[in-house]
């Protein structure tokens, strides 16, 4: 999408078609409906509000035990169940979530089921309706999105490709299998910084991670212009040095490889565990645009990207989340400090 503040477009794919993302219950979007059940409150694209109906078999589950609701895998659940009025109340939400990701920019939707259920055959199959589904309101091209590549290929095989052709997400040094997909497609392709056995550790690992697998992707006829390089964002809450990791190796990617290739990620995942999440956010992405990022994994509806690029960088709430973001805000004191006086109002462009 174009920007404002930006003199180059910033590919966004939308990432919240995501069988992972929670709500907390109870809470704002978890509540009890009119009709005694629990379950999710939402406001549909015509301003109505609407409730999604949480199923006993999702109540049964762990993470709904702990306080959290998988809110798309409940959507899936209940738009494939077969069941009225909860089927149709499914597709609806689905469909709320993917037209406010279009209408706030998003090039791309990403697709991932892997949490609707344990059983292979049913991701395969509820990756396939969501695809079709999606492809039938979507003006924009799918990202498909999985930890298995039999469940990428079916995706992409389900897809007809109607508004462009889908994304991969994503090929690793652990799956080069999924770089014979994209070739034989002709898609593009997020290729991540993933070692043959684990994350890495620090910039070096995933500078040297990636270079590996886009050299492998360039070495099967991948163009460079069709990789999206994940270098991988991982909480800053967990090591203050998170945040410098992801950025030196995209200078450094960067430099590499030139302006043709993509270098993008899941940005958001920096502020996991931190207040203010919006704003944290918001800074990184500024940081790393400035790195030389040029698309991002994000939630184009919680984050603005015509006011990100706006902001009034001067500010004190700008300064100390930067701060925080390079490091140089041990154990995040000074920012957290200034959550608990009530001093993180949010960011105003200048």
């Amino acid at each position: 999408m174009k920007t404002q503040g930006l003199d180059k477009n910033f590919v966004v794919i939308g990432e919240n078609i995501h069988a992972t993302r929670v709500l907390l219950r109870p809470g704002k979007h978890v509540v009890t409906a009119p009709s005694g059940e629990e379950a999710i409150c939402y406001i549909s694209t015509t301003g109505e509000t609407r409730y999604l109906v949480i199923p006993e078999e999702i109540k049964r589950r762990q993470d709904y035990q702990e306080g959290r609701v998988k809110h798309v895998a409940v959507a899936v659940r209940d738009a494939t169940s077969g069941v009225e009025p909860l089927a149709r109340e499914g597709q609806e939400y689905l469909r709320t979530l993917a037209e406010r990701q279009i209408k706030t920019g998003a090039d791309f939707l990403d697709i991932n089921v892997d949490e609707v259920s344990l059983r292979h055959k049913e991701q395969l199959a509820a990756m396939c309706w969501v695809v079709r589904f999606m492809e039938g309101l979507s003006s924009i091209p799918l990202s498909i999105d999985s930890s298995n590549v039999d469940t990428i290929r079916a995706g992409i095989e389900a897809c007809e490709g109607k508004a462009g052709p889908p994304m991969l997400n994503s090929a690793s040094l652990e799956r080069l299998e999924a770089l014979d997909l994209a070739k034989e497609r002709n898609l593009p392709v997020i290729v991540t910084a993933a070692g043959d056995s684990g994350m890495p550790q620090d910039g070096d690992q995933r500078i040297a991670n990636a270079s590996r697998i886009i050299e492998a992707a360039l070495a099967k006829g991948i163009p460079i212009e069709s990789l999206y390089v994940d270098t991988l964002v991982f909480p800053i809450s967990v090591d203050i040095q998170f945040g410098n990791h992801y950025l030196e190796a995209t200078r450094q990617l960067r430099a590499k490889y030139g302006d043709k290739i993509h270098l993008t990620g899941g940005l958001s995942n920096v502020s996991f565990g931190l207040p203010c999440r919006r704003l944290v956010n918001e800074v990184f992405i500024n940081l790393a645009v400035e790195a030389g990022v040029d698309s991002g994994i994000v939630d184009s509806v919680a984050n603005d990207l015509n006011r990100i690029f706006v902001a009034d960088k001067t500010s004190a709430p700008y300064q100390l989340a930067r701060d925080m973001l390079l490091g140089l805000d041990r154990n995040c004191k000074s920012f957290l400090r200034a959550y608990r006086k009530g001093e993180l109002e949010p960011v105003v462009a200048r």
